[in-house]
């Protein structure tokens, strides 16, 4: 159970730094994964958008809202399928996207601080693979994204 204790202090600390670094935009550690991915694929599906979290769709609809609600994003009926949206960052999302980027970049030099440079990116692929693996047991793994935001 160590394994568990400490993903669990790594996760809410990581998260504690990053709201810190996020609250003068009014967004927190939970919002700022949508907003990179919106603003690195204007246009993609709220399905797609789905895809690429790894949680349950309330929530993706409940972070979509949120984030259209504070002005970071707008959504348009998706022309193929009208019973889907496809989101497009704001001109008040693309000036704080940099930062936000920035805020993460530092969130996780700061996690990865304590390991030698030569073991980051074998870290860094051991534990996609253990939350991939994750994801495939629960179900949640649909194959879509590659990506890391």
């Amino acid at each position: 159970m160590k394994l568990l204790k400490w993903l669990s202090v790594s996760d809410r600390m990581a998260k504690s730094y990053l709201d810190e670094r996020l609250a003068p935009f009014g967004i927190n550690s939970s919002q700022h994964v949508y907003l990179l991915k919106i603003c690195d694929h204007p246009g993609i599906s709220q399905d797609s958008l789905l895809n690429s979290v790894y949680v349950h769709p309330s929530n993706v609809v409940r972070m979509v809202a949120a984030l259209e609600k504070k002005g970071y994003l707008t959504r348009m009926p998706c022309q193929q399928d009208k019973r889907t949206w496809q989101l497009y960052p704001t001109e008040q999302a693309l000036a704080i996207i940099g930062q936000v980027r920035a805020a993460c970049e530092e969130t996780e030099a700061i996690l990865l601080d304590g390991l030698p440079p030569e073991a980051r990116e074998d870290f860094q692929t051991a534990l996609r693979q253990v939350g991939r693996g994750m994801a495939v047991k629960l179900g949640m793994d649909r194959g879509e994204d590659e990506s890391d935001v």
